[in-house]
Formats: C-alpha cells, structure tokens, sequence
C-alpha cells in the first residue's frame, strides 16, 4: 500500500505525460503559485495599503509551505527517479541537483529566521531569493526544457565565444586607455574606464557618457562597433543552430525515428530480411 501512494505521488510530481490528469494540475498549480510569489515580489516594492501587504505576507507563508512540502516529496520519491541507486544515495544525488538547489534556495527565506539571529534587514535581502522560483519554471514546460537542452548541447561553443568576447574587451579596454588617457585622464583615468567604455560600444549600446576624442580613440571605437556587431550574432547563431537541432529531433521521435529506427515512409523503400523475405 505505502509503496502504491509513493508511486502514485511520483507520478504525479514528475512533470505531466500525455494522460496524467491529475500530474498536469499539479503542474499547472505550481506554475500559478511560482507567478503569483514573484508577482508579489514586484508588488511589494509598491505603497500599498497595509491590508493587502498583510495579505501577501500570509499568502507568501503559504506558498512557502507547499513549495517546502513539494521539496521534500521529491526528496522522499528520490530512489524512484534513480532506481539504479541506493535510498540514501538516490536522495543525496537529488539534493546536489540544479533544480533541487534552486527548490531549497527559493524556500529558505522562510526558515532560515527561525535558526538563525539574522535583523530585519537580512531579511528583506533574503526574499530575493524568491525570484529564483521562476527557475522552477523549467521543470514544468516543454519550452524551457527545450531551451535548457540547447544551452548544455552548445555549452562548448558558447563558453568559447564569450571567452573571445571577455578576451576583446580586454585589449580594447587597455588600448582606448592608452588612446585616450592624455587627452582625457578624468574620463579615462584607468583601463576599469576603459572597460566600461568598450562594453558599451562592443555591444553597441553606446551610453554617450564616455567616449573618445582623439583620431586614434575614434578609429578604434569605429573598430570595436562593427567587430560588436558580428560578436552579438555569434552566440546568436550558436543558439539558432542549436534550436534547430533540437526540433529535428523531436520531429523525427514523432515519426519514430528516434534512436536510427527506419520508418516506413514513401522516402524510404521498406527493408526485408535475406533470409525469410519477411518485412523488418
């Protein structure tokens, strides 16, 4: 019987398969919970009546506590997700997850208070730690999952292009300071100026409080805009490739071609045995 509920409640926590009713509400509930606590993260910074902060105060608690009960059937339905592994193991395995950091993060503000001396100051800091409920997203949406798989797919690629980027501001942020630093030393008083200002004009932003005078700054600023231009479409083409990847494949598990299985389509003449002749 104890075994029956546990499977029963995995099932329904885990996110929501074709004909799971009730793991579909469960998500939908959870979704609704996770909008209406970072809602009331923005809601709060307002001057609002004391009536209705009392009220997102007590609605926060208990949001709180269902996102705590959440965690911790998770951590109990653990040895369901990875059967391969021991009951302790299996639940320390899901508690050093990405998502079951972000679960214990997002409800700690809520018991932390309880433990330790921290002032009220400490405690508003804390609450901050409510925005990283909408990482919880991801577990509920085919999208995010999607976009999380194309960000670990092209994690490489991605590292490599932004380590060229961090590699350009570098050297542009020392070449505009030794361009610029004579003829502007308030402006551009160290090369942390300078990085300010080749961030702003790498990603062509281009704040307008600091910029070059002098015919070599100018040259080079005109330089680190058009090179500012192909570095943001880089990562950009890494993403796209990678999206493309991912709804390839999800159409060819539609069509059951998954895993090099052949379908029997008309671009395919069907495949038969040697041996017997029958159709494999």
């Amino acid at each position: 019987m104890g075994s029956r509920i546990k499977r029963y409640v995995f099932e329904v926590i885990q996110p929501a398969e074709k004909g799971r009713i009730a793991s579909k509400i469960f998500d939908l509930a959870i979704m609704a919970l996770i909008a209406f606590s970072v809602a009331s993260v923005f809601i709060a910074t307002f001057d609002i009546p004391p009536k209705l902060s009392s009220f997102l105060e007590k609605a926060e608690n208990w949001t709180l506590g269902i996102f705590s009960v959440e965690y911790l059937l998770r951590v109990w339905t653990a040895d369901m997700l990875y059967p391969e592994l021991g009951p302790i193991k299996s639940r320390l395995r899901y508690m050093r997850s990405g998502m079951a950091i972000i679960d214990l993060l997002a409800i700690l503000p809520f018991f932390l208070p309880m433990f330790l001396p921290v002032n009220l100051l400490g405690i508003r800091a804390l609450r901050l730690v409510r925005l990283l409920r909408t990482f919880k997203l991801n577990r509920y949406s085919d999208a995010l999952i999607s976009i999380g798989e194309v960000f670990r797919r092209k994690a490489g690629e991605i590292f490599a292009s932004i380590f060229f980027v961090v590699i350009l501001l570098v050297i542009s942020s020392l070449l505009i300071y030794y361009a610029e630093h004579d003829a502007q030393p308030k402006q551009f008083a160290n090369a942390f100026s300078g990085l300010w200002w080749a961030v702003a004009t790498l990603t062509t932003v281009g704040y307008g409080d600091i910029y070059p005078v002098t015919a070599v700054g100018r040259l080079l600023g005109a330089v680190i805009a058009i090179m500012g231009i192909g570095m943001v479409a880089v990562p950009t083409g890494i993403l796209s490739a990678g999206f493309v990847e991912i709804l390839e494949k999800k159409t060819a598990k539609e069509n059951g071609k998954e895993g090099g299985k052949d379908g029997d389509d008309d671009d395919e003449p069907p495949k038969y045995c040697p041996h017997c002749g029958k159709k494999l």
